[in-house]
C-alpha cells in the first residue's frame, strides 16, 4: 500500500532560503514523491511570510500549503504543529525540513525514492555519519559534535551520529500518543526526540546528509546550548522515566494552533 507521506518546512525570519528550498522541491521532482508539503512559519518578523505566499502563488500547486503559528512557538512548537497536522490529515509519515536551506533535497529524495525509512519508525539525518558532507562547518563545531555523540552514545547505549539536524522523518503511528508534547520547545527539541525514540525503544536509522553552514551560530549561544543538552542528559541518566514523562517547556501550552493562509 502507497504510505501518505507530508513534508513540514518549519520557517523562521528565512525568506530568501526558503524560497530556495521550495524551488529546489520542484525543480528536484522531490515534491512529485509525497502527497502534500506544509511551510509552517513561526510568527516571521521579515519578508518570510510574502516571499512564501508569492512562491506558492506562483507554482499554483495546492500540495503546497502556508500555515501561521498563532503565537512564536519556537522550533520544538513548529514540530509539533507538524506532528499534529500529519496525525489529524491521516497521513503515515512526517518529514522535516528546514526552511533555512541548509540540508539538501537532494539528500530527501534518495530517503524517499529508496524507501529505507519504511523498516523504521524514524530517519534521523546526520551530518557527522560516514558518507556526510559538510561545507563551510568549521573544525572546531565537527569536533564538538562528536564529543556530544560520544556522550550521548555512552549515557544512551546507542550509537549516536547526530543529536539533530534539520531534517528527520517520523511515522505518525508513534506520534498518535503525543509523547513528545512536553518536550522543549526551544531548539534543543531534536535532542529530547532523540531520547524519546531510544526510551521508547522505536526502530530509527541514521542517514548520512550534506549540509552547508553560512551563518556561523556565536560561541555563546553554542555554548549555552551546549550546557542544555548535557543538563538534560544528567536528567534522563538519572530517571528516564520521569525525564520522558516531566514538563520541560517554559511555557505549558494545551494546544500549539495555527491559521491556514493559502
Amino acid at each position: 500500500m502507497q504510505k501518505k507521506i507530508l513534508i513540514s518546512i518549519p520557517a523562521y525570519n528565512c525568506g530568501k532560503h526558503l524560497v530556495k528550498v521550495i524551488k529546489e522541491l520542484k525543480d528536484s521532482g522531490t515534491d512529485k514523491l509525497v502527497d502534500k508539503i506544509i511551510i509552517i512559519d513561526n510568527r516571521s518578523t521579515d519578508n518570510t511570510e510574502k516571499l512564501a505566499l508569492d512562491i506558492i502563488r506562483v507554482m499554483g500547486d495546492s500540495k503546497y500549503l502556508l500555515l501561521k503559528n498563532n503565537e512564536n512557538y519556537g522550533l520544538g512548537g513548529s514540530h509539533k504543529v507538524a506532528f499534529e497536522y500529519g496525525v489529524q490529515n491521516g497521513f503515515d509519515y512526517v518529514t522535516i525540513l528546514h526552511g533555512d536551506n541548509q540540508a539538501d533535497v537532494n539528500d530527501l529524495k534518495r530517503i524517499l525514492s529508496s524507501k529505507e525509512y519504511s523498516d523504521f519508525d524514524c530517519i534521523f539525518g546526520s551530518r557527522f555519519i560516514k558518507g556526510s558532507l559538510l561545507i563551510n562547518y568549521s573544525r572546531f563545531r565537527i569536533f564538538g559534535n562528536h564529543i556530544f555523540n560520544l556522550i550521548f552514545s555512552l549515557a544512551t547505549f546507542r550509537k549516536i551520529h547526530d543529536m539533530g539536524s534539520g531534517l528527520n522523518l517520523y511515522s505518525t503511528k508513534i506520534l498518535r500518543n503525543k509523547f513528545y508534547f512536553k518536550f522543549s520547545d526551544d531548539l534543543t527539541f531534536n535532542s529530547y526526540m532523540l531520547l524519546g525514540t531510544i526510551f521508547n525503544k522505536f526502530p530509527y536509522k541514521f542517514v548520512p546528509i550534506s549540509w552547508r553552514e553560512d551563518d556561523q551560530v556565536s560561541n555563546v549561544k553554542m555554548t549555552s546550548q551546549a550546557l542544555n543538552m548535557l543538563i538534560l542528559l544528567l536528567k534522563y541518566v538519572v530517571n528516564r522515566k520521569k525525564f520522558i514523562a516531566s514538563e520541560h517547556r517554559a511555557i505549558k501550552r494545551s494546544e500549539y494552533n495555527f491559521s491556514l493562509l493559502e
